[in-house]
């Protein structure tokens, strides 16, 4: 029984972050150990002899390091990474095209948050000059967006007294005054944020606004969203920026075993796990799975929404990740036909 074990590694994220609780519950989803009860008689739904295990990571961009080394089988990131890592762009302008690189499909929306106390006297990014502001740690994808909306608000990271440390240690540190504000990308609610917020008063930067509309016309990931009311003490809704999270791939992977995890990951079964695991799995819909990819579908999970008649249907097909509310960015990157190719997205 031992050798039918297959074992299949999750990059995700900070254990204060929304990533590794979400990459947790799939990893479930997705596992089925030999001597599992059958998924029709109240077990696992998973890929049969599948263990699949959550690993904790600083963020998207470590965890595109990680798969290209083949040291993790899947990984979430940020739409926008992924995007620039195979293509050879962006923060990746001067490395290879990870060409290699597979989309399973759009899990959620990602909220990026500006976090400060309630009695600060900070109400914009302009505010922050001068400011002690966690950027986010080395690795992260909020790193990486942190610095985008600083640059197109007008504020220089050598405007700020910038500290990369992690969501949970910038929490700490804000609600014991030692920072002023810090930035992070997750699925609302963020456990690090909701902790703070359940010690001390805080409110979240509105990011919205001209600077925030160019920058959503220059990264075609961004969209326009809302934290909801109530997603953390005392915070009512705020509009902020927001990018998809996407669970990636080896094209090299087998197509067999990836079209077994898009079966289970988007079971009716476990839909149930997903909602009543974590707020965020109540947006994780198969409907949307396809919307606004930034790199091709590997070939099994292609066959997947093939064969669940979501591939090939223009209906079913939105060419755009939207958020309720949310304004879409550009038509997303073609998905192949079937074949893994070296042709990349037009940009």
């Amino acid at each position: 029984m031992a050798q039918d074990v297959r074992y299949f590694r999750i990059a995700t994220g900070t254990t204060s972050g929304t990533y590794f609780p979400m990459g947790g519950l799939i990893a479930n989803a997705i596992s089925s150990p030999p001597g599992a009860r059958a998924c029709d008689r109240g077990g696992s739904c998973g890929v049969p002899g599948l263990i699949a295990v959550a690993q904790a990571t600083s963020g998207s961009v470590e965890n595109i390091e990680l798969l290209r080394n083949g040291t993790v089988e899947a990984c979430l990131c940020q739409a926008d990474i992924a995007y620039w890592a195979y293509n050879g762009s962006g923060r990746y302008a001067n490395r290879p095209p990870f060409e290699g690189l597979r989309s399973i499909g759009m899990l959620y929306a990602e909220a990026l948050h500006l976090v400060v106390a309630a009695d600060s006297g900070i109400h914009s990014v302009q505010d922050l000059k001068g400011r002690i502001v966690s950027l986010g740690e080395e690795g992260s994808g909020t790193l990486v967006e942190a610095r985008l909306v600083l640059e197109a608000f007008g504020v220089r990271v050598a405007d700020v007294q910038p500290v990369y440390q992690k969501p949970g240690t910038s929490a700490d540190w804000l609600g014991q005054g030692k920072l002023e504000a810090f930035f992070m990308v997750g699925g609302p609610p963020v456990a690090a944020i909701a902790d703070v917020a359940a010690r001390v008063p805080i409110r979240l930067i509105p990011l919205d606004g001209e600077e925030a509309g160019r920058l959503r016309a220059e990264q075609r990931f961004f969209m326009e969203t809302v934290v909801p009311a109530g997603s953390y003490a005392g915070v009512p809704e705020t509009r902020t920026l927001g990018l998809g999270a996407e669970l990636l791939v080896r094209a090299d992977g087998s197509p067999d075993l990836i079209f077994g995890i898009c079966s289970a990951l988007w079971h009716e079964n476990t839909r149930r796990l997903l909602v009543e695991g974590h707020p965020r799995g109540r947006s994780m819909d198969r409907l949307k799975a396809l919307a606004g990819l930034s790199v091709p579908l590997h070939p099994g999970a292609e066959r997947y929404y093939r064969k669940a008649g979501l591939l090939g249907n223009a209906a079913n097909e939105p060419s755009a990740n939207t958020d309720p509310g949310g304004e879409p960015p550009p038509p997303a990157p073609a998905v192949p036909d079937g074949r893994q190719t070296g042709e990349r997205p037009a940009p």
